[in-house]
């Protein structure tokens, strides 16, 4: 094999970061692109470097502050985007044997752990059916004794997610039915592995419904869905999968990236259905999907939403200036309700410019639109009918009020 001199390898030397995590997260994604770098030039070079790079993280990072969960989260990147660089690289079994007995000792050594995500590429890793069918014997009595109801309570095997890989991968499903089901408990990240294998056999009602019987408190239930989401899919069942999945798989950081997957998933549903669904999947929160409803046109709708439970006033204020031009009628009603919010006290961190930001974009509008004297008047009202919570807004609008020669003509 082609030595190769790795830029990250002296850096990820043993304890070689403290306590921050600023460094390492930096160093570790330097790490994960050298490699990638090499993968198309020489695919078993870069596998190599994948190998040598999840060997060392652990100790290198062992010190770092783990509170956060960022370091966390950069390591299991990583590994995310470092096993397909293993498993795809053209190597001979020696020497993929070779990879898997390092990488499960680095398991082994792994005490904070930083590699338990690894586990659960197991079968990936394998590649091929006979070895990983050769590792699943390995692991799997061990299992079974951990899993037996007659062993002592609290015993845990770190091999517990590479043996379910594993067999998944050696096409062993029955076998991984079984152990599953004597998991005494009912995790879904262990049941994960017998739906899957069910699904793979074809019995998918059978996989969807063994997902369903997962009792595991702390299961995350995006996982859950999106698991039978696909099975649904996979088998040309669109429509059930929407409604019976595709709002809770598809739930991202923010609602307009939701309303995005779940429209990209389903093209053939009518935008304004999707968001219909969305909304009356979240109650209390309609003014959170007013950029969902902006994204795709349903100006109408958008505006209804806002307006009837609080809506973030910056995004509205934004929607106001980006649509001044374009469509100012629409402009100026997100810009009132963005002001409407603003003097009820709503908003985050909100600062003197933000209100009178929001009160120039809508007045902009509003001269676009042909709109201005009934505008200033709506202004008007709500500053003379504003709350408590929103006297600092109130107080910066009454200002700009009594600033702009409009407000002569309002009665």
């Amino acid at each position: 094999m082609t030595k190769y001199k790795w830029i990250f390898a002296p850096r990820f030397r043993r304890h070689a970061f403290g306590w921050r995590s600023q460094t390492p997260i930096k160093r570790i994604k330097e790490a994960s692109r050298e490699i990638k770098k090499v993968v198309r030039k020489e695919p078993v070079v870069a596998a190599e470097g994948a190998v040598l790079f999840l060997e060392k993280i652990s100790a290198a990072i062992e010190h770092v502050d783990g509170s956060s969960g960022a370091i966390g989260t950069a390591v299991n990147n990583a590994i995310a985007a470092l096993v397909p660089v293993i498993a795809d690289a053209p190597a001979d079994d020696r020497v993929r044997e070779k990879w898997l007995e390092r990488l499960w000792q680095a398991v082994e050594d792994d005490e904070m752990p930083y590699l338990e995500l690894l586990p659960e590429y197991w079968g990936d890793l394998c590649v091929k059916p006979g070895i990983a069918s050769r590792w699943a014997d390995g692991f799997i009595d061990t299992l079974k004794f951990v899993w037996n109801p007659d062993s002592p309570p609290g015993g845990w095997f770190k091999g517990t997610y590479a043996c379910l890989s594993a067999l998944y991968k050696a096409e062993r499903y029955a076998e991984l039915i079984e152990l599953v089901e004597i998991d005494p408990h009912s995790w879904w990240s262990a049941r994960i592995w017998g739906v899957k294998a069910l699904a793979a056999q074809g019995r998918k009602d059978e996989a969807i419904r063994f997902a369903e019987a997962t009792h595991d408190q702390y299961a995350n239930p995006v996982s859950m869905a999106q698991t039978c989401e696909a099975i649904l899919l996979s088998e040309g069942l669109v429509d059930e999968a929407y409604s019976r999945y595709a709002l809770a798989a598809n739930r991202k950081t923010t609602n307009l990236a939701t309303f995005r997957a779940v429209a990209a998933k389903y093209p053939r549903k009518n935008p304004a259905d999707i968001l219909r669904d969305l909304v009356a999947h979240t109650p209390g929160e309609e003014g959170k999907w007013f950029a969902a409803a902006k994204s795709v046109g349903l100006y109408d709708e958008a505006i209804e939403l806002a307006n009837r439970t609080p809506s973030d006033p910056k995004t509205l204020s934004r929607a106001a200036r980006d649509m001044a031009s374009e469509h100012p009628r629409f402009a100026v009603e997100a810009g009132l309700v963005a002001l409407r919010w603003l003097v009820s006290g709503y908003g985050y961190d909100i600062i003197g410019a933000d209100v009178s930001g929001a009160y120039s974009h809508t007045v902009k509008a509003a001269a676009n639109a042909g709109y201005l004297p009934q505008a200033m008047a709506r202004i008007r009202h709500l500053v003379d009918n504003a709350c408590a919570d929103g006297f600092f807004a109130t107080g910066i609008l009454q200002q700009l009020l009594d600033r702009n020669p409009a407000m002569k003509d309002v009665s």
